[in-house]
This record gives C-alpha cells, structure tokens and sequence, in this order.
C-alpha cells in the first residue's frame, strides 16, 4: 500500500468512527444495540477508531480504575458497563461482569446496558468509564443502582467538556439514590465521580420516579463528538 494509499485508508478510518460515535451519543442505548446486533463489524470498527483517539491521551481513566482495583479486596464483584474491549476484566485480580453492545471476546456479554441479565444486589461496585452514551443515560444509572449491593459504589468517569452543569448532575444521581463520596477533576480531560448507594428510599418514588429526571439528558451531558482531525 503507497503512502497516499494509507492516508485515504486513515481518514475512511477516522469518518467510520465519527460516524458510529455519533450513533452511540444520539441514540437510545436499545437502538445502537440492534445496530451492533446487526452490524457486528461497527464493534471492531468503533474500537479500532477509539484506540487511534486514546493514543493521543495523557492518560485513560480505566487505566486509573485497574491501578485502583489492583488496591481493593479482591472479593469484590465488579459491573464494567459498556467495557469496551474488556480491558478491565482482563486486567484486575477481581471477578468483573463485562457489558457492551457486542460479544467482542469471552469476557464480555451482550447486552443493552440499561437491562443487564443481572439479579437485583448483585454486585459491589459498578463503572462507567465514558460510558454514558445513549441519550437514556439515566436509565443505565437506574440499572447500576438495582444491581449494586447495598452500600455498594458507582464509579464514573466522563469527559469534562461533556457536562453542562456538575451540580445538577450530582443533584439528579442523587435524587435517584446515590450519595457522593468523591470528585476528582484533577485531570485536564476527565472528571471521575465515586457514588454510594443509598440503601433504603427516603420517600416513595425518591428513587427513579419520573420526576426525577430532567426533561432531556442533554441538561446533563452533551454528546461527546468529535472533529475530524
């Protein structure tokens, strides 16, 4: 392949995952499931775009959460939502549930992460590591919240550019029963939240009734798009 060859080849490369990128951020999660259902090549596709994008990092907040892990007990049972490539099952001495779109490889399971095959407290911690892509966000966090033990944490780790209002979102995630442990916006690119959960309700509905929620996702994160290099 000539040089002009490989350059055309990055930038169809690049398109591809701006392309699925933006499926990702302005769709329901249910509806980029069937999408990756049907198109299981977007999977390999998105990553390959992705990791092309992490190269160009200081650093990878999930590289942040193994180091940490390689701290806890490794009792611990682990929920990675939207794992990617399941780096972190693959990476950490814990048992990790690994959930995305495709069955990429053996350690993950397919899935729309808002309606995992989970029972309900089953796990201790649960991470979104820039997983809050469908614009049904909230839903995926409702999900996090019946899976987690009692007492059990939310790990989240997001780009900072994405969020419009941090209070707010703070303010929803507790409202739908989570309290704030920790806020660390010490890295230029992410900001990483670590949540309890709250055991017990307060009052009826506290949790996840319809009010809780804002009248459009958009009030908490804005899509993560991005331009053509």
């Amino acid at each position: 392949m000539s040089v002009h060859q490989r350059q055309m080849a990055k930038k169809l490369q690049g398109a591809r995952f701006r392309w699925i990128n933006e499926q990702l951020y302005t769709a329901e999660g249910s509806n980029s499931y069937d999408l990756f259902q049907k198109q299981p090549q977007t999977f390999n596709d998105y990553h390959l775009g992705f990791r092309a994008q992490v190269e160009h990092w200081p650093s990878n907040p999930v590289d942040i959460y193994i180091a940490d892990l390689a701290k806890r007990p490794t009792t611990l049972v682990v929920a990675d939502m939207g794992c990617g490539e399941a780096k972190l099952a693959q990476s950490v001495p814990q048992k990790v549930h690994s959930f995305d779109l495709v069955a990429g490889n053996e350690y993950i399971t397919a899935c729309d992460i808002a309606h995992t095959p989970l029972p309900n407290e089953e796990v201790d911690l649960v991470i979104f590591c820039l997983a809050l892509m469908g614009t049904n966000f909230l839903d995926f966090i409702q999900e996090a919240h019946r899976i987690l033990k009692p007492n059990g944490n939310l790990w989240i780790a997001e780009v900072i550019s994405r969020f419009t209002n941090i209070g707010k979102f703070v303010k929803t995630l507790t409202r739908m029963g989570f309290r704030l442990l920790n806020r660390d916006d010490s890295n230029k690119m992410f900001i990483q939240f670590e949540f309890q959960k709250i055991p017990a309700r307060q009052t009826e509905g506290e949790l996840d009734g319809p009010s809780d929620k804002p009248i459009t996702t958009v009030e908490l994160l804005k899509p993560c798009i991005y331009k053509r290099r």
